[in-house]
């Protein structure tokens, strides 16, 4: 008896990819929320444009929340809870080793004024050519 040949099959079976992109896109709706760092401010709004920064790693942020503690995030790191005394020293020696880094306050809405304009002196004191205020869009 002889064989019979046989046509190749060219379909290609899917619903392997399929399952594996739900399942990837179930792991990165649950880990999504939890990659959001940062100390819970209240900021004010504005109707500014916002700025562009791709470079986090060149970003250094001092928030102050609505207690009056100071915090510093740098990049990807976890915001670190700083003494007032002890912020313009800190600042200063990131801005020592790395000159071109952005400096900017996030000041929670309820703190008064003259808080956020001493960090901000405390800031340009510890070399800080400019330093920006973070608001939030309306």
């Amino acid at each position: 008896m002889g064989r019979v040949r046989r046509k190749p099959v060219s379909e290609i079976n899917v619903v392997p990819y399929i399952d594996v992109m739900l399942v990837l896109l179930v792991i990165f709706m649950i880990t999504a929320p939890m990659l959001t760092q940062g100390v819970k401010v209240d900021l004010p709004q504005t109707q500014a444009a916002p700025v562009e920064n791709q470079n986090l790693d060149e970003m250094l942020i001092v928030s102050v929340d609505a207690a009056g503690k100071f915090f510093i995030e740098r990049g990807q790191q976890k915001p670190e809870s700083v003494p007032s005394e002890e912020v313009g020293r800190y600042v200063g020696t990131i801005l020592q080793s790395r000159p071109a880094t952005q400096v900017l306050v996030r000041g929670d809405l309820t703190v008064p004024y003259g808080v956020v304009v001493e960090l901000m002196t405390t800031l340009q004191l510890a070399g800080a050519e400019s330093v920006g205020l973070v608001t939030e869009a309306p």
